[in-house]
């Protein structure tokens, strides 16, 4: 579905021409589907990626970034940045299956995009021209890597600011306080799970 929206976004010339004759200064995307650097390289102009990260690790590769197994764990292993041996082992048999996930993914982008520039070029090709990524992650959340220069930490950015607390608020007794908390906690939860011993006393099934 995705690689036929591409598609038809690429090849609707009104669209394009539209594009080109409003030189735009980049293109901001999401780098986990390529059409907006496919994009990009044929309007000649600088892309800025948008991005958690990419499920086969494909950023390292694009960036050239240092990504050792030794110390980075991967997805889904449970693994810290302080591993034995055997953890290090698994870290690196987790990686082989990214190898064919990329291929079986990226590919057809990859056809795309030659057919469309009308030269050979791969995915990671497109994607090593970004001139900024923007990575949704936070080392006070994550566990340190290493990074590009080009490669900047915005996690958090979508979070509103918080409300500084009223002095009102703050001059109700401790025990008014807890009471008050259960209370919004109880509501807010309720629609959610049971809450038995909290809320519902005599329910015991899950409420929506």
């Amino acid at each position: 579905m995705f690689l036929s929206t591409c598609e038809h976004l690429l090849y609707n010339k009104e669209l394009i021409r539209y594009l080109e004759e409003s030189k735009f200064d980049a293109v901001f995307t999401d780098p986990i589907l390529p059409c907006g650097q496919i994009l990009a390289e044929h309007l000649s102009v600088p892309s800025v990626f948008y991005l958690q990260q990419i499920p086969c690790g494909l950023e390292f590769e694009a960036t050239q970034c240092p990504n050792p197994p030794s110390y980075v764990p991967r997805v889904f292993t449970d693994n810290t940045d302080h591993m034995n041996f055997l953890q290090r082992v698994k870290n690196v048999i987790f990686d082989i299956p990214n190898f064919f996930l990329c291929d079986v993914v990226f590919q057809p982008y990859s056809k795309l995009a030659s057919e469309f520039l009308q030269r050979e070029v791969t995915v990671p090709d497109l994607l090593h021209k970004a001139s900024i990524w923007l990575i949704k992650l936070d080392f006070v959340l994550h566990y340190p890597r290493p990074l590009m220069p080009n490669m900047i930490l915005v996690s958090g950015v979508n979070c509103p600011m918080a409300c500084l607390v009223i002095s009102d608020f703050l001059s109700i007794p401790p025990s008014s306080l807890k009471k008050i908390l259960d209370v919004l906690s109880c509501n807010k939860l309720r629609k959610y799970w049971s809450m038995k011993d909290v809320c519902r006393p005599h329910s015991t099934r899950r409420t929506k």
